[in-house]
C-alpha cells in the first residue's frame, strides 16, 4: 500500500491554511467590535423594557468574550510558540546548546571585564555555531512515499519495502540525509542532489528475528552539521505497522488424526436416532416404528430395528498458558505461543470448530490474518493465576468440545496440570503440550490427561501422532 504523505508546515498548502484560519479570526474579530457598538447604541437611546432585556440577553456575549479574551491570548502564545519559537530551538542539538552557552559566558565577560582571552574564546566558539546556522538554513520540499511490500510477515522472513523521494519543485534540492525508523532503530540513506521532478528510490529490508508488531516509519529529511551542533529533521511520510507473525508448523494427517472427522467425530454413546448408522438390534416396546428394518424383519421373523451412534462435530480448544513464571525464557515462550498457534492454524485448515484462548485474551477466528494477529501480540502475564482456572475457561467457553489442547511451560508442575485437566466436561480428549527448550519428545499421562513434551516446534507433529496413537 502506497502512502502519500501529506507536506510539512513550510509548504505551500500549510502557508495557505494559516492565511485562512488567520482571515478567519480577524473576521470574528470584527463581529464581536460591531456586537459591541450595536450594544453602544441599544444602551444610549433608552430601549424599550423588551429591548433592554433582548440588550441584557446580548450584553452577556461581551462579558463571555471578555472571560475568552484571557484564553484565547494564551492559545495564541502557545500557537506562536509551537509554530515559530520552538522549531527554532529545537534546531540546536543539546551540544550546541553547550556551545551557545559558553560562548555567550565568554563573550558576556570578556566585554565587561576586558579580557582578550575570554573573547578569542567566545569568537572560536561562535563561528561554528555561524557555519552550522548556514548548513540547516533553508527549505526543502520533497514528496515521498512509503511502501512496504507486505504488512505480515512470518518471524524469520524479510520485508521488504521501499522509499521514494521525489522534487516536486521546480527547483534544485541540495543532497540531505533521510531517516527511517523501524522499531527501536533507524536507518539510514543518502539523497543525492534533486533536478526539478526527479526522484531517488532506495530499498531496504526488515529482519524479523522475533514475534513483534514493529513501526516502520515515519520518514525524515535531516540537514545538520559536521559538528552535530544543530540539526533540523522534517517529518514526511507517517509510520506503519508491520506484524511479524509466530512461526508455525504444517501438521499432517497422522499427526492430526485426533482432529479428523467425515460426519462428526463418533462417541461410544448408542442411539436410536442419529445420522451414522451402527448395526441392528431386537425391538423393544417404545421403539420407533419408522426405524424397523423390514427386510431383515421378514428374513429372520422378528422385528429388528436400526441402532445409531451419536456424532458430533470437532470442536477444538486451544488453551495458551501466558503466565511468565511458567516459563523458564523467552525462548520458551515463545515455542508455546507457536505450537499453539499451529495447531489453532491446523484445526482451521479443515475446517473444523475452534476456539482459541489465553488467560487474558479470546483470539478471534474470523480469518486466518486475525487469528494471527491475535497471537502476534499476545504477551506473558506478571499475574498470579492458578492453572486450574484456564481448565475452567476451557469448560465455559465450549462445554461440547471434543478436544483440549493446553500449551504450558516448563515451570508447569503435575499437580497443576490434574487440577486443569478435572475442570473439563467428561468425555473430553484432554492433551496438555508441556513446552521445555530443547528438550526430547516424550509422552506421559497423569490420569485421563495426555501430556507430551516438546523441545522444538519441528517436533510438534511427532509429538501429536504419538497422542493420536
Amino acid at each position: 500500500m502506497n502512502v502519500e504523505t501529506p507536506l510539512p508546515s513550510n509548504t505551500a498548502d500549510a502557508k495557505a491554511a494559516r492565511r485562512a484560519a488567520k482571515a478567519a479570526r480577524k473576521r470574528e474579530r470584527a463581529d464581536a467590535r460591531a456586537l459591541a457598538r450595536r450594544q453602544k447604541r441599544l444602551a444610549s437611546t433608552g430601549a424599550a423594557a423588551s429591548g433592554e432585556r433582548a440588550t441584557g440577553a446580548d450584553a452577556t456575549q461581551p462579558s463571555a468574550s471578555a472571560a475568552q479574551k484571557p484564553v484565547s491570548l494564551r492559545e495564541r502564545m502557545a500557537e506562536v510558540w509551537m509554530r515559530r519559537i520552538h522549531p527554532v530551538i529545537d534546531v540546536i542539538s543539546p551540544i550546541g546548546w553547550a556551545v551557545l552557552g559558553v560562548a555567550l559566558a565568554c563573550w558576556t565577560l570578556g566585554l565587561i571585564f576586558k579580557i582578550t582571552e575570554l573573547n578569542v574564546i567566545a569568537l572560536a566558539l561562535t563561528l561554528p555555531l555561524v557555519i552550522a546556522a548556514l548548513f540547516v538554513l533553508g527549505r526543502t520540499s520533497y514528496k515521498v512515499t512509503l511502501d512496504l511490500q507486505t504488512h505480515r510477515v512470518v518471524v524469520g522472513t524479510r520485508a521488504v519495502g521501499r522509499v521514494e523521494v521525489t522534487n516536486p519543485t521546480q527547483r534544485v534540492i541540495l543532497p540531505s540525509r533521510i531517516e527511517l525508523a523501524v522499531g527501536a532503530a533507524t536507518a539510514q540513506f543518502m539523497v543525492p542532489r534533486l533536478a526539478a521532478e526527479q526522484s531517488h528510490e532506495e530499498l531496504f529490508a526488515v529482519p524479523t528475528r522475533r514475534r513483534a508488531v514493529l513501526v516502520v516509519g515515519p520518514v525524515r529529511s535531516v540537514r545538520d552539521d559536521p559538528l552535530s551542533l544543530m540539526r533540523r529533521q522534517v517529518t514526511w511520510a507517517k509510520s506503519q505497522e508491520l506484524y511479524v507473525h509466530p512461526r508455525t508448523v504444517r501438521l499432517d494427517e497422522a499427526a492430526s488424526g485426533y482432529l479428523r472427522d467425515l460426519e462428526g467425530t463418533p462417541s461410544s454413546d448408542l442411539s436410536s436416532s442419529d445420522i451414522a448408522f451402527h448395526a441392528l438390534r431386537d425391538y423393544t416396546p417404545g421403539d420407533d416404528r419408522r426405524h424397523v428394518h423390514w427386510r431383515t424383519t421378514a428374513r429372520t421373523g422378528k422385528l429388528m430395528v436400526r441402532q445409531f451412534e451419536e456424532t458430533r462435530r470437532s470442536h477444538v480448544v486451544v488453551a495458551l498458558d501466558n503466565l511468565a513464571d511458567h516459563y523458564a525464557s523467552e525462548d520458551e515462550f515463545e515455542l508455546a505461543v507457536s505450537a499453539a498457534a499451529s495447531i489453532s492454524a491446523q484445526t482451521m485448515r479443515e475446517e473444523k470448530e475452534l476456539t482459541p484462548f489465553s488467560f487474558d485474551a479470546l483470539q478471534r477466528t474470523n480469518t486466518f490474518r486475525v487469528m494471527m494477529d491475535d497471537y502476534t501480540v499476545l504477551e506473558q502475564l506478571q499475574e498470579r493465576y492458578s492453572l486450574h482456572e484456564l481448565g475452567q475457561q476451557a469448560a465455559d467457553l465450549a462445554p461440547n468440545a471434543s478436544a483440549v489442547m493446553m500449551v504450558v511451560g516448563s515451570h508447569t508442575t503435575a499437580r497443576e496440570l490434574n487440577s486443569a485437566a478435572n475442570q473439563l466436561p467428561l468425555g473430553v480428549l484432554a492433551v496438555a503440550i508441556r513446552c521445555v527448550d530443547k528438550a526430547e519428545v516424550r509422552r506421559s499421562a497423569i490420569g485421563g490427561l495426555d501430556v507430551v513434551t516438546l523441545g522444538d516446534l519441528d517436533a510438534l507433529p511427532k509429538a501429536l501422532r504419538a497422542v493420536g496413537r
